[in-house]
């Protein structure tokens, strides 16, 4: 049998401690995160910053506004962020007013050219605000080739109170007044309103108007109308017989 010959520990130590160091460095050591792609981040603040200048030049501040507020809100510390800021409120105080204001014109619904009681009619109208849609009354603006201009409140119930000529009261934007009506002959559930118009005419420059009258099945009621979007081209004269 042949006897392995003793190494001195000065010999193999050496080899032992470099291989522990070898195989703890190869499974501690946990890679470094890599930073961010500054390039990535320029390309896409570019790109917001075009879109955002391109929308204020056609004024479509609906949709630059909240490009405009992520670009504050992503790149604070970006010189294109300052630049931003100092057109951002007023895009927002715009973009706001375009909303309310197509919502106003949407409360509106406008017929024209269209056949009644063997004439032809032109009409602009909208429901009062607020309540039951049941509850709700419409105010009416009519051109007609028979009857001429005419105003009116038009309920879905048993109609309106009113004895010979009775005053309405009325405000248009918080200024108090009094509105002339009657009722129709004929019996629909109607009120006229008996200067028509000035009543447009009044109405054109106002955004809120209300009106107090007293229904047959429901008693004395206010009403509301938000006639801010009212446009008058979408309720023309009627064409001059031949």
């Amino acid at each position: 049998m042949s006897i392995v010959p003793f190494r001195h520990a000065s010999t193999w130590a050496p080899l032992l401690l470099a291989g522990l160091l070898a195989a703890c460095s190869g499974s501690d050591r946990t890679p470094a995160p890599a930073a961010p792609a500054a390039p990535a981040v320029n390309t896409q603040l570019a790109k917001e910053i075009a879109m955002y200048e391109d929308l204020l030049k056609t004024q479509s501040y609906e949709l630059a506004a909240p490009i405009g507020q992520d670009i504050v809100q992503r790149f604070p510390d970006s010189p294109e962020a300052a630049k931003v800021k100092q057109t951002l409120a007023d895009v927002q105080a715009k973009a706001e007013a375009t909303t309310t204001r197509r919502r106003l014109e949407r409360l509106w619904s406008y017929q024209t050219g269209t056949s009644e009681s063997g004439g032809t009619q032109n009409t602009a109208s909208i429901y009062s605000s607020g309540g039951a849609a049941e509850e709700r009354i419409r105010l009416v603006l009519r051109r007609h080739s028979e009857w001429g201009l005419s105003v009116y409140l038009f309920g879905s119930g048993k109609g309106f109170v009113c004895r010979d000529v009775c005053k309405l009261p009325a405000t248009f934007d918080g200024q108090a007044a009094a509105i002339e009506a009657y009722l129709p002959e004929t019996g629909e559930p109607a009120l006229f309103i008996k200067d028509e118009k000035g009543f447009i005419a009044r109405m054109s420059k106002t955004g809120t108007i209300t009106l107090e009258a007293t229904l047959k099945d429901g008693g004395k009621r206010r009403f509301e109308f938000e006639v801010g979007g009212y446009d008058a081209a979408k309720f023309p004269e009627l064409a001059k017989k031949k």
